[in-house]
């Protein structure tokens, strides 16, 4: 490799993906085969092309193929309604701040399209079964060629799976239970069963504690790696609140700033949506784009009333809810159905909380936990 986690530190690697272009780091290679096996997963779940946008061992957004919807179409200057190329883009446009110099996992290999595209924005690294004559030459002149691509190994992973850390060996059976089993029959219906699946898989290679938020078949908030449950459900939340709000036109409309870049562009947006300027930040955003889009960042009232209409979310938990202000907090983002292990000595509390607000609650009894 060249180089561990750290670029002090020394590495190699044996077995893994075959890399085509590029020399990867530790942190490369893991990114790379979580990603890999969650679109992996996912694709075999759904019967859809999945993508996966993943940043430091945790997915950025995760998607299956489906509509791209007008305002990540403006964003990334490409329309598509199911190719594998729309899955991508789905997938970057959760989260496109956490998604900017991502690992790219793609579950069908790569035609010279995708690989276009994917040379049109900043990423690291991608991974897929497969490419099309002409994608890896495209891709390799990516980063002045430095561009890491992999290739996904086609074979079934091992059935155990063993991690050595500070002179002790641990040794554990692969996570390989069948999330379509654990989640009953005929509670959902055709997309709920669908988002449910792709946020059990996404769950599943997200660091633990986790809860995934899925609408329309796309991850649009994923909350990673902290260490309660409530503050999950809280930073999954504001995630897809911001994701909702770009759609509104006062985001939509900023005013064009000559010579700005894309990535510039989207993270004026995200602050301006988030509410999440400091006093110098607002400052430069009223120089750039004017007094009255500086007035409107003060306003909470439009965020609040637009928000109150996103609906059709799917909440997936990696553990058991414990305490009902979970449900309380998915409520405010249009939570309507939760998929969670249950089985806590509150899981009844948990299920009545839901039904107060009008949340199917679904159980699943499996753990899905990441570390």
């Amino acid at each position: 490799m060249r180089y561990g986690m750290n670029p002090h530190q020394a590495a190699e690697v044996t077995g893994g993906p075959r890399v085509l272009n590029g020399e990867p780091s530790m942190i490369n290679y893991l990114d790379a085969l979580n990603a890999s096996a969650l679109v992996r997963e996912a694709d075999a779940a759904t019967g859809l092309p999945a993508a996966a946008s993943f940043k430091h061992v945790s997915p950025a957004g995760a998607a299956v193929a489906g509509t791209i919807d007008d305002v990540a179409s403006e964003t990334w200057r490409i329309s598509d309604e199911g190719g594998l190329i729309s899955a991508y883009v789905r997938a970057r446009d959760a989260d496109p701040k956490s998604s900017f110099g991502d690992v790219v996992a793609l579950s069908r290999p790569v035609d010279v399209a995708t690989a276009e595209f994917l040379r049109s924005v900043i990423c690291d690294a991608v991974i897929a079964p497969g490419y099309e004559d002409g994608a890896v030459e495209v891709l390799s002149e990516k980063r002045a060629g430095r561009f890491l691509v992999f290739e996904a190994d086609a074979a079934e992973p091992p059935r155990r799976e063993r991690r050595d850390l500070l002179g002790a060996v641990l040794e554990q059976d692969r996570d390989a239970a069948d999330v379509a089993a654990a989640l009953p029959d005929g509670l959902l219906d055709e997309a709920g069963r669908r988002d449910a699946l792709l946020g059990m898989v996404a769950a599943r290679y997200t660091q633990s504690n986790s809860v995934v938020l899925v609408r329309d078949g796309a991850a649009v908030g994923i909350g990673a790696g902290q260490q309660n449950r409530v503050d999950c459900v809280r930073l999954a939340g504001a995630k897809a609140r911001v994701w909702w709000l770009r759609r509104h036109a006062f985001v939509r409309e900023l005013p064009e700033v000559a010579g700005m870049r894309r990535q510039d562009r989207l993270n004026w947006q995200i602050r301006f949506a988030g509410e999440e300027m400091t006093r110098a930040q607002r400052a430069e955003f009223a120089e750039l784009f004017g007094a009255e889009a500086s007035d409107r960042y003060a306003d909470a009232g439009w965020r609040d009333a637009w928000c109150a209409d996103i609906t059709g979310v799917t909440l997936v938990s990696d553990g058991f809810l414990p305490f009902r202000d979970n449900v309380d907090h998915a409520a405010e983002f249009g939570v309507s159905t939760i998929v969670e292990p249950g089985g806590s000595t509150r899981t009844d509390e948990v299920a009545a909380a839901a039904a107060e607000h009008g949340i199917s609650h679904v159980q699943t009894g499996l753990r899905l936990f990441r570390h």
